[in-house]
């Protein structure tokens, strides 16, 4: 038996564990350092509610956004509805559908995805120029009117006023879209 290779071998072990030991130990503190900073963004969520484009101030609460706020999004939403054109129809029917409630996101994809084929198919572009916004902050709505101006084939077929109601749900600091009808021109 050769002592002096027994005692290379020995010492190489004695090596290799404290490699392993201090790789073990790194290992560990990275795990802590993981543990913590997770600890410390548990509950810190944070969500931004911004509408479009910001043209007044306005508030939001846990459950309600004020009028303000309302006009803003309602504004946005009717233009991503009523403002659409074959070529613009399939990228704002998608960003509109980030808005959508859930319970309504199905009915609201159809809609809009059978309006996109015929838009498309009679070559049509409507345009919406809002005239007065009335926003309720006890129902979460609007109801926005304004002229509706329709073309087929560069050729204008439709000018009229038109109103639409919009029913917002505000939940989770985020606004979804529940409803988007036309309403009679006179109602509230």
């Amino acid at each position: 038996m050769d002592f002096d290779q027994l005692d290379a071998d020995r010492k190489d072990l004695r090596r290799r564990n404290r490699n392993l030991g201090l790789m073990v130990g790194a290992m560990a503190i990275g795990q802590i350092l993981s543990l913590l900073i997770v600890f410390k963004l548990v509950g810190s969520e944070r969500t931004v509610v911004t509408p479009p484009s910001i043209n007044k101030s306005f508030w939001v609460t846990r459950d309600k956004a004020s009028s303000e706020y309302l006009e803003q999004m309602g504004s946005f939403i009717a233009w991503l509805i009523l403002d659409v054109s074959p070529s613009s129809i399939d990228w704002k029917k998608d960003i509109l559908l980030g808005y959508v409630d859930a319970d309504q996101y199905g009915a609201l994809k159809s809609r809009q995805e059978l309006e996109a084929d015929r838009l498309k198919r009679i070559n049509a572009t409507t345009s919406f120029a809002p005239q007065q916004l009335v926003a309720s902050e006890d129902t979460q709505s609007l109801v926005i009117r304004g002229r509706l101006r329709t073309l087929v084939n560069n050729v204008e077929t439709a000018n009229e006023v038109k109103a639409y109601r919009i029913d917002f749900g505000y939940a989770g600091g985020r606004t979804h879209l529940i409803a988007f009808k036309e309403v009679p021109y006179a109602s509230k």
